[in-house]
């Protein structure tokens, strides 16, 4: 796709990137006097990323604890979860406006939209679930899971803003990818 610089795209990939760190993380033995303090965990851990700028400054503003990569891995996740949820709502309300003048095809467009956002959260839901109840003795598993759940959100976002590509009225499909690009 052509315009995949989205945030939510960037704010997914960074989720996805740091359920692979705590992957690789969790995998090596640390003392436990060694860990690193929450802003040299996000830094350390954002310079893994695509995007590394933007990793920094948006778990950097996470209020919740984050002192392991664990954490870092479920904030993330809580982040996206956090700003696909408000795209997934605003998106419901658009499509269900009784004064929204678009064709048949730019609904069908909004209405695949909204059913494919509302499948990228449910994703990232299974996704922090997983996380909150990692285990020693399935834990491959479970980052597997985890792993394809943020690859299927990332897919479903991808697909919404497909769904758009030669869709007439520059207004609504405008408006979808603000919102998307704003999350």
């Amino acid at each position: 796709m052509a315009h995949r610089p989205f945030c939510l795209l960037i704010t997914l990939t960074l989720a996805f990137q740091l359920i692979v760190f705590f992957s690789y993380f969790a995998s090596a033995r640390t003392p436990t006097n060694a860990a690193p303090q929450p802003q040299d965990l996000v830094r350390s851990s954002c310079e893994h990323a695509s995007y590394p700028n933007i990793c920094i400054r948006t778990l950097s503003s996470y209020t919740g604890p984050a002192k392991t990569p664990k954490d870092l891995a479920q904030a993330a996740v809580k982040v996206s979860l956090s700003r696909a949820k408000r795209v997934s709502n605003y998106l419901a309300q658009v499509s269900e406006a009784k004064d929204l003048k678009i064709s048949k095809r730019q609904r069908g467009a909004l209405s695949d939209c909204v059913e494919q956002i509302s499948e990228s959260v449910e994703e990232l839901r299974q996704t922090l679930s997983e996380l909150k109840h990692l285990r020693v003795e399935t834990f491959r598993w479970q980052m597997s899971n985890a792993e394809t759940w943020v690859s299927a959100a990332l897919t479903y976002e991808d697909t919404c803003l497909d769904g758009f590509q030669g869709v007439d009225g520059n207004k609504l499909k405008s408006d979808v990818k603000r919102k998307i690009r704003n999350v």
